[in-house]
């Protein structure tokens, strides 16, 4: 409980900051700001509380007298071992002057300064590749922080002292992180279409994760690789999951810069050391990636952009990835392309979950002739429909594909979980007892009427290879049959109500007198009209306007009398 208080606590601080920067830039600006500045702050406190360990073996009050200790040491002959140990453990050094409790002070005091922070922000980056070019992003000198720089300076000054609020010092790493993935959501949110770059529904991640990982949960030295990995969160999943979540190595890959420096954050600030992160900035596509060492793994995660456009470029036939197939996937649309990445890169005995639109299981041409080679070989393993309108970039319903390296059968088990969400406001979700319900389908990996459905190869042969979901999951309810003679009676009691109502009506209408002979002329024509036959919505659309009877005060009663019951009789009819 204290635990989920801490992160309560730690998101409203965090989120607040957002608020200073909110008016100025839209989410997807603002968002670099904001989380590349907490994670300056994370590397800062936690710095600082290394050294003060390392000083007294034991953790600081706090950060105030972790800096004055850091002070102390310096001036201590044996200031440079100390250095040196920080470094190799934390692989940068902070300068005093630099920390950022050192910079909320000034902030305080109205002395803080940007040109320190700029520095301090590329003290980080040259320290270590692995932080290299980290704070591209944030520009303190853009002219969207304010006009001039003093409006420029405050606007950083405001945002740090703000964020000084959150007490890293007593929040491990779970907690921390939890936040940030909090924020990455909310700015998926405020983003719209944007955030398709950078981030999948936890939900989605939810099930993409389980099913990877089931069957491995015990296995110690995981390995997971996303070629996609945007934010990095569909790679921390598996922490949530693993047994011995402290020996995972993550590999991921990510095209867009901003993002990839999005998902270093992440991960550190999800207690994930230096020697278990393997990242790259590049292109998934264009060039293999990883081919070092370590080039299979245990668990492929994917949710890449949908049908992207690539190359497809002759030479890629040539490619490993490609070239057992016969054929690329076709240039406007690289879903194929991706799919057959990560298959390539999956260890014989472990799993992949890709999402994808629904057009990768029944499209033809070079599409259909990669689709039949992996289900002759029998790799796809289960496709899941999920609910439209559960990604912040698309309303499209999406599915995911699972797939297996090397497996005895060749039979597909289709899940149709398309219903099986709330709607929201902008996006449907799914809940955690809608995901326990796919994994359980998918686990017991047996046909269930309207739910799932366990295909044969020959089932999928005689569909030619058509993997489409409805195909095979017949979800279609029937509708309530219609008891025609109770239908045929209340038509007719209907019909007796309206000729009483027309009735009484034609009666109401004969009591009405009026001097004015142009009154009392209308008045009889209509009568007439309505002895001789004429209907009641007839009669309804000459109503309308009154001025064709006259403006007499007993007519003008009778026509609201008139609307009145017509009104009633709509109602019940």
């Amino acid at each position: 409980m204290a635990e989920l208080e801490n992160s309560k606590d730690l998101i409203s601080v965090l989120w607040s900051g957002a608020d200073i920067l909110r008016s100025k830039m839209d989410a997807n600006e603002y968002k670099d700001y904001l989380l590349g500045i907490v994670f300056y702050k994370y590397l800062s406190d936690s710095f600082l509380i290394k050294v003060y360990d390392l000083i007294y073996d034991e953790k600081p009050e706090n950060l105030k007298v972790a800096l004055e200790a850091y002070k102390e040491a310096l001036e201590d002959s044996s200031a440079e071992e100390l250095k040196e140990q920080i470094k190799s453990e934390c692989h940068y050094v902070i300068e005093p002057e630099l920390t950022y409790t050192c910079f909320a002070d000034a902030a305080r005091n109205n002395s803080f300064n940007r040109e320190q922070l700029q520095k301090a922000f590329n003290n980080i980056e040259q320290s270590d590749p692995l932080f290299a070019d980290l704070f591209t992003d944030i520009d303190l000198y853009s002219n969207r922080l304010g006009t001039g720089d003093q409006k420029q300076s405050d606007t950083i000054s405001n945002l740090i002292k703000e964020i000084d609020k959150a007490d890293l010092l007593n929040s491990d790493a779970e907690i921390l992180g939890n936040a940030y993935e909090y924020l990455i959501g909310q700015f998926a949110s405020e983003t719209g279409k944007k955030a398709g770059e950078f981030y999948t529904p936890q939900a989605v991640s939810k099930i993409l994760t389980r099913i990877a990982i089931a069957g491995q949960e015990d296995r110690k030295g995981l390995s997971v690789y996303d070629p996609c990995m945007g934010s990095g969160s569909l790679l921390l999943n598996a922490k949530k999951y693993a047994k011995e979540p402290n020996y995972i190595k993550y590999y991921g890959q990510e095209l867009n810069t901003s993002t990839y420096n999005l998902a270093r954050m992440n991960m550190f600030l999800h207690g994930i050391v230096p020697e278990n992160q393997v990242l790259r900035n590049g292109d998934t596509l264009d060039g293999d990636w990883p081919t070092g060492e370590e080039t299979d793994f245990n668990m492929v995660l994917m949710n890449p952009p949908y049908s992207a456009k690539w190359s497809a470029a002759a030479g890629f036939l040539q490619d490993e990835r490609f070239s057992d197939y016969g054929v690329l996937a076709p240039k406007s649309k690289a879903d194929y392309a991706f799919l057959l990445h990560g298959l390539y890169h999956l260890k014989s005995n472990g799993t992949m979950a890709i999402v994808l639109p629904h057009g990768v299981l029944f499209r033809g041409a070079a599409e259909g002739k990669i689709r039949e080679k992996l289900l002759r070989s029998g790799n796809i393993y289960a496709v899941i429909g999920l609910p439209a309108n559960l990604f912040y970039n698309t309303s499209i319903p999406t599915c995911i594909v699972v797939l297996k390296k090397h497996r005895e059968g060749r039979d597909v088990l289709f899940i149709d979980a398309s219903q099986k969400f709330e709607k929201g406001k902008k996006q449907n979700a799914m809940t955690d007892g809608h995901i326990d319900s796919v994994m359980k389908l998918y686990n017991e990996r047996v046909t269930v009427d309207k739910e799932a459905y366990l295909a044969s190869f020959e089932d999928i042969e005689r569909n030619d290879f058509n993997l489409n979901i409805p195909r095979y999951v017949d979800n279609f309810e029937k509708e309530e049959e219609i008891d025609l003679n109770e239908l045929l009676v209340s038509m007719t009691n209907t019909d007796k109500e309206l000729e009483q109502a027309q009735g009484d009506f034609l009666l109401l209408m004969k009591e009405l007198t009026s001097p004015d002979e142009d009154v009392m002329f209308a008045l009889n024509e209509l009568i007439r009209k309505m002895e001789g036959g004429w209907t009641w919505q007839n009669l309804k659309l000459d109503l309308k306007d009154t001025q064709t009877i006259g403006n007499s005060v007993s007519w003008e009663i009778y026509v609201q009398e008139y609307r009145g019951m017509m009104g009633e009789w709509n109602f019940q009819h």
